[in-house]
């Protein structure tokens, strides 16, 4: 299908085409994805021979975009932007755009995507008699059931698109406070592993707005007004076409060439605070979800009720009876009086905004990381800074647009030649799956020492490891008795660990422990980490002194890999090193029918815990274990460590000045843990 759409395609040899060879393709992606400005790479071109010597057939940048090969001879996978004055108060705005119904068609009908599109919702439950519901991805949610219920009433057999939109103001320059405003276009049809991660390109830029402060407005308040009204006159004009789209439906072809009547559906909008009480309408300090008073927003005790969009949708249209009457309307429905707010737009696609709560959110929408506001920060990188530091800063809206253009065509013929290049081969169906509910993680470590050879010396002095020689001849000594019935006491212990004598004075060193899930429902590939331990050296950069980081563990003392509901067995640890033995000493060191672990770690120890937790917050309590005023040390397994734990310092009445979060580990000596922390956190603690 898309090399159907290359431009006379001259030479079906040639994978790289329209560029003249694999060389060529490579200078034009390096100069549109990684390299500097189209002047730098002109006056690299310039360079007596450079351009002959590559096999070029362009010379400057402007060849290469313009005159040649990306604007003219590269398909278009995304619609292109359009620019439109906007009228608000008697005065015109540049907003930039792109048809939305295009711009959907472009995701829906991705190749990469179209093996894990969902096109229908389903129930999920966490037991077999499917009486616990189970949410998780958007299609599960109680939002996509109703609204496909709703349409199939009106208009069978439809598919359901639901739009997803976000928006954020962000900074493009560390100085002079230029600003730009994207707005973000996703849609839930594609599942959340990989709707999050930004380099899967589901997510497309679909507008800048204006980003003008309207000073010349001396009152404040008419001012922000003015911005409100602004900011929504360019988002009806924007979300516009969805209106015919979902109502009547619009036939839409997939990656793998089906074709639908879909109908895509404005479903979620994903904002900070901010960005809530500019869509919603609300004032500042009130919560744009509910009625609740602005004064009672931290009380959980309070009675509220969630706001409701025909009652919005009815002020709005009382502007028509009057100035006044349009004012008082709209003080009853808690928002702010403005003219062209977007919210008339959903109106007529029968469903209503992302305004509920989170245990509500979850179960319409799904889990929250369907709709986190991490990712347009993330995507503020690619597509306002990088594209802002790529123009001269003089109409930089043109020339960004133009450059995102040019981006997004190599990175689409990126993805055919590296289709080609494999064998043009066709993938497996994929069958959605539920996320698996066992915790079920594999623990993992680098192939390699994070450095080499590390000296006792500097175990204690940069990682902290302040009895370390003293614990290695310990775990010696009790590793040679093996499964000896007799246990020593500390004081045997110590004689006993007084001759050893160690065949080496630096180790091998690791700086992180990893755990590692690959249950992401089968849609990406490789290993994702859940979880992590550090434990880092100190160390000088320039004259600033970088703290070491001995990340706190849960750690099993019963040398088994499960977790019981028993706390007994277990103990938290702080992690000063992790290590290595070298194979040749472990002949010196141990009998040959011991079997030494690969991987160990120094840990120093916290208090047991004890029989219950405090009954006013409901968290063990513990402090540094001590002995003779010294902390309590050992070696252990690394296979022992059972994951990260999360120590809340117990601060009484005021947190002591000095402490900081690099160094509140040693300078306190009481905490609380957190089984809040995370699910599997929660699991062991209930």
């Amino acid at each position: 299908m898309y090399r159907a759409q290359l431009v006379d395609v001259e030479d079906e040899e040639n994978l790289y085409y329209p560029f003249a060879s694999k060389i060529e393709w490579e200078v034009a992606r390096w100069a549109k994805l990684r390299g500097s400005s189209s002047t730098a790479f002109t006056d690299l071109l310039s360079i007596d021979g450079v351009s002959e010597r590559l096999g070029l057939s362009f010379k400057n940048a402007n060849k290469l975009n313009n005159l040649k090969l990306i604007d003219h001879e590269l398909p278009t996978g995304r619609p292109k932007f359009k620019r439109e004055q906007v009228i608000v108060a008697g005065e015109s705005f540049d907003v930039y755009y792109r048809d939305i119904i295009e711009c959907v068609k472009s995701l829906y009908g991705d190749p990469d995507f179209a093996r894990y599109l969902t096109f229908s919702p389903e129930r999920h439950y966490a037991d077999d008699d499917e009486t616990v519901r189970l949410f998780h991805d958007m299609h599960t949610g109680k939002w996509w059931w109703e609204t496909q219920k709703k349409l199939d009433a009106q208009q069978p057999g439809g598919t359901i698109v639901p739009i997803i939109i976000s928006s954020d103001k962000t900074q493009v320059t560390m100085f002079r406070n230029k600003t730009a405003y994207p707005v973000y276009l996703t849609i839930g049809n594609i599942p959340k592993e990989l709707r999050r991660k930004p380099s899967s390109g589901s997510h497309v830029l679909l507008a800048y707005l204006p980003t003008s402060r309207l000073e010349h407005i001396t009152n404040k308040a008419s001012r922000r007004r003015a911005i409100a009204n602004l900011y929504h006159a360019c988002l009806r004009r924007v979300l516009a076409p969805l209106i015919p789209a979902g109502t009547e439906g619009i036939s839409m072809r997939s990656g793998d060439g089906a074709r639908r009547r879909c109908h895509p559906i404005f479903a979620s909008f994903i904002g900070d605070y901010p960005e809530q009480l500019l869509t919603t309408g609300v004032k500042f300090g009130e919560c744009p979800k509910c009625d609740v008073d602005a004064k009672d927003t931290g009380s959980n005790t309070t009675q509220f009720h969630l706001r409701k969009l025909s009652e919005v949708l009815d002020a709005l249209a009382a502007f028509d009876d009057g100035n006044l009457a349009f004012v008082r309307a709209c003080a009853a429905a808690g928002i702010k009086h403005l003219r062209h707010h977007f919210s008339e737009v959903i109106a007529h696609l029968d469903v209503s905004c992302n305004t509920s709560l989170y245990h509500l959110m979850i179960t319409l929408f799904g889990t929250t990381d369907n709709y986190n506001t991490e990712y347009t920060e993330r995507l503020h990188i690619d597509l306002a800074k990088d594209a802002y530091r790529a123009t001269n800063h003089k109409d930089e809206f043109i020339q960004m647009t133009r450059w995102l253009e040019r981006k997004e065509k190599i990175l689409r013929h990126q993805k055919f030649v590296s289709w080609c290049l494999a064998g043009g081969h066709h993938f497996e169906p994929y069958h959605s799956r539920p996320p698996d509910m066992t915790f079920r993680r594999e623990q993992v470590m680098t192939k390699h020492p994070t450095v080499k050879a590390v000296s006792f010396q500097k175990m204690v002095e940069d990682y902290g490891a302040t009895h370390f020689r003293e614990a290695l001849a310990r775990y010696i000594v009790h590793k040679r008795r093996g499964d000896h019935s007799v246990p020593l006491r500390d004081r045997e212990l110590d004689l006993l660990a007084g001759d050893i004598h160690f065949p080496f004075n630096r180790l091998p060193v690791f700086h992180k422990i990893k755990w590692c899930s690959i249950d992401t429902g089968g849609v990406t590939k490789g290993h994702v980490t859940l979880d992590s331990v550090h434990a880092k050296p100190q160390q000088k950069l320039g004259s600033r002194l970088i703290h070491r980081r001995s990340d706190t563990a849960f750690v099993t003392r019963l040398g088994e890999d499960s977790v019981t509901n028993d706390l007994k067995g277990f103990s938290v640890g702080q992690v000063r090193v992790i290590f290595s033995l070298p194979q040749k000493s472990l002949q010196v060191l141990f009998p040959p029918t011991v079997n030494i672990p690969p991987h160990l770690a120094y840990i120093e120890w916290f208090t047991p815990f004890p029989s219950a937790p405090d009954r006013n917050n409901g968290l063990y309590k513990l402090s540094r274990l001590m002995r003779g005023g010294d902390r309590v040390s050992s070696i252990v397994p690394v296979g022992d460590i059972m994951r990260s734990i999360h120590l809340i310092p117990k601060f009484g009445d005021s947190a002591p000045r000095e402490w900081t979060s690099e160094m509140v580990l040693e300078d306190c000596n009481v905490f609380w843990v957190n089984s809040y922390i995370d699910r599997y956190t929660f699991s062991i603690f209930r």
